[in-house]
């Protein structure tokens, strides 16, 4: 029961009677006649109350819009006013990932799709409409820029896979990049989610612990690297300078360690 109708109930059950044939004309001063009319009237001030007022969530929930000028993170991660977003529903190449070339060679497929995040936003206003958040805390977004979809622009030029473990909405758009043989399809090239796979087993093998995270100290603050970041293989941890091992990204950022990617 609503607590304005438990009130007006306990006021009628320790009025006088009369008080009650002062509140209704003589003619209708019957006790039930009047406990239906005041719980009827509690009841519309509590809807009325309720249609007025907005409730905490609504006050704190978040705009399911985000824009403003971009700075390029990788393929598919953009960062627009401090909040990092993810390129909902694609997959680009990790920044250290290389790609075959057609007929001989390889390329720097991941260096090439931040390349072409970065022409497609260029100085002007992005504008992501918030799906909810990864695993990671970033926020996943559907993002474009002058009426272009990002999302989609990226994996129809190649430079992004159709991430289709949490949606299929990009795999129409890629056939038609594969048979181009655009991007990434031109020659051999594994998909970002398996290059992570074999490059986390293999730092997990090497690393104390199996913890295979690197936390590095630095003129930037304290951060941390994952097995397929482009300086991996160059930070050497140090104890003695605070540097340290981490097992997961979820330990590390608790740590208040930031992620380079």
């Amino acid at each position: 029961m609503a607590p304005s109708v438990a009130i007006a109930l306990t006021k009628l059950r320790r009025a006088p009677d009369t008080r009650i044939s002062q509140i209704q004309p003589m003619s209708e001063s019957d006790p039930k006649v009047v406990l239906r009319r005041l719980v009827a009237c509690a009841l519309a001030g509590v809807a009325a109350f309720g249609l007025t007022s907005s409730s905490p969530e609504a006050a704190i929930r978040p705009s399911s819009e985000l824009a403003g000028r971009a700075t390029v993170i990788d393929g598919d991660t953009l960062d627009i006013n401090g909040a990092r977003v993810r390129l909902e529903g694609i997959d680009a190449p990790e920044t250290s990932q290389t790609c075959g070339r057609r007929w001989v060679g390889w390329w720097n497929c991941g260096q090439a799709a931040s390349k072409a995040l970065s022409a497609l936003t260029g100085d002007r206003r992005v504008s992501c409409t918030r799906h909810g958040l990864d695993k990671y805390g970033r926020i996943l977004g559907i993002c474009s820029v002058d009426g272009e979809e990002l999302n989609a622009a990226m994996v129809r030029s190649g430079m992004a896979w159709a991430f289709v473990k949490y949606s299929t909405a990009y795999v129409e758009i890629e056939g038609e990049a594969k048979a181009a043989k655009s991007g990434v399809w031109q020659g051999d090239a594994e998909a970002p989610w398996l290059y992570r796979e074999k490059r986390w087993q293999t730092a997990e093998q090497a690393a104390p612990d199996g913890c295979a995270i690197k936390g590095n100290v630095t003129g930037q603050g304290h951060i941390y690297h994952m097995p397929w970041s482009p300086w991996y293989g160059k930070v050497k941890i140090e104890p003695a300078k605070g540097e340290r091992w981490f097992c997961s990204e979820s330990e590390a950022q608790k740590a208040g360690w930031r992620g380079v990617y």
